[in-house]
């Protein structure tokens, strides 16, 4: 009989259809072959409450809470009262935590897996001394709020560099305090144990894995663009404000310099929930939003090159790996690149500089790195399976049992 095991996500996950659900779904479906799970979680998105009932049938139960953004961001400004990061009274919620605490009693629970740290604290101190608790950091949340300091002006510098360092006094207490931590790239891992240097030998990580069945060029699909035109794509939920200074930096920046040398190009920005900052960037010349597409493979098949200007990241970069997969040419900055390991100039093209990114791109307009397209591909098959990168996690619970 499988063991029980509680499962707590700050965000449903499920469809996988942005970076966080993808490396959280393929969890669950990981953990749900293995033991009986239990799953607590929030619905962020209205939407997304018709997929509930996927979710249960994997599952032996769920508990899913609305989690409504102006009233979290309200609940969330407590914590400049206790010396909290902002993270915390943001998910906190006491409905959410008599669930975890009757689960754990009811079930007996010794086998705990928290996706992302906000979910740390719901984690009971009563559960039992053989308790196996791991957690996903998937990236270094607080490095990203230093990273946004770095692009604001005050008062958000302020809050966003408090942020960083709040959260990261709450990181170290949970690596501290869990048998594993977790992130999604040797490079993270690495980071996070210099970082926290006493808890160094319980830090690690799995990659994630890209379908590359599902993302694989086929004769199917039907071009979305009109045909007078050469495409470079980004891809991306477009309310994240790192693919927002993305996008913006490179229309503004980067765009102009590859129209005037080749006229015919459009930059098509294709993503759900886009922001009023992304809708304007549509009256700019050679510019296109799409919102939500039902379907991100032809928008990607049909592109000349996919670029991903990313300034602030930490993880990886779904969207540059399923480019890869599809076989596609992909101008990526350093920061978009990290724990990708594919090689430059032969799998992908790593841009150091606006110049750097412009000329990368009209070299593939030339017809230069033709091979690069199914170099990169084969680096994702090797590298990204997640048959192949998920037993990490049973290792980890399972170890010393």
């Amino acid at each position: 009989m499988k063991q029980p095991l509680l499962y707590l996500c700050h965000r449903i996950p499920y469809p996988p259809d942005k970076g966080d659900k993808i490396r959280s779904y393929h969890l669950l479906k990981y953990l749900c072959e293995n033991y009986q799970v239990y799953l607590g979680a929030f619905i962020d998105d209205p939407r997304d409450w018709i997929h509930v009932p996927t979710v249960e049938a994997l599952c032996a139960e769920t508990f899913f809470l609305p989690l409504k953004a102006s009233t979290a961001k309200l609940k969330s400004l407590t914590g400049l009262l206790n010396g909290q990061p902002l993270t915390l009274p943001y998910y906190k919620n006491r409905v959410m935590a008599d669930w975890v605490s009757k689960i754990v009693s009811q079930e007996k629970i010794e086998r705990v897996i928290v996706y992302s740290s906000a979910m740390a604290q719901y984690v009971s101190e009563n559960l039992p001394s053989q308790s196996k608790k791991i957690i996903d950091f998937v990236d270094i949340d607080s490095d990203k709020w230093r990273q946004y300091s770095e692009n604001k002006r005050w008062p958000m510098n302020w809050i966003y560099r408090r942020e960083a360092e709040k959260l990261f006094d709450y990181e170290k207490a949970i690596s501290a305090d869990f048998h594993a931590s977790l992130f999604v790239s040797e490079t993270e891992a690495d980071l996070f144990r210099t970082m926290t240097p006493a808890d160094g030998e319980k830090v690690s990580h799995y990659n994630n894995g890209v379908d590359t069945e599902y993302f694989s060029p086929s004769s199917q699909f039907t071009n979305p663009y009109p045909s007078d035109r050469n495409i470079l794509v980004f891809t991306g939920a477009m309310d994240y404000w790192p693919n927002i200074d993305a996008v913006t930096w490179f229309s503004n920046n980067i765009l102009p310099v590859i129209v005037k040398s080749q006229p015919k190009t459009w930059f098509y920005i294709v993503g759900s929930n886009p922001s009023e900052g992304v809708k304007k960037l549509s009256s700019l010349p050679n510019v296109h939003v799409t919102g939500r597409v039902d379907d991100i493979r032809p928008y990607l098949q049909f592109s000349k090159v996919v670029v991903a200007p990313m300034r602030v990241a930490r993880g990886i970069q779904n969207k540059v790996l399923e480019a890869m997969a599809m076989e596609k040419i992909v101008v990526v900055t350093p920061q978009g690149y990290e724990g990708i390991n594919a090689i430059p100039g032969e799998e992908v093209l790593v841009a150091r500089s606006e110049s750097d990114f412009s000329s990368y791109v009209l070299q593939a307009y030339d017809g230069r790195h033709q091979e690069m397209g199914r170099a990169a591909r084969k680096r994702v098959k090797a590298d990204f399976s997640w048959e192949e990168n998920l037993p990490v996690i049973g290792k980890w619970l399972e170890a010393g049992s």
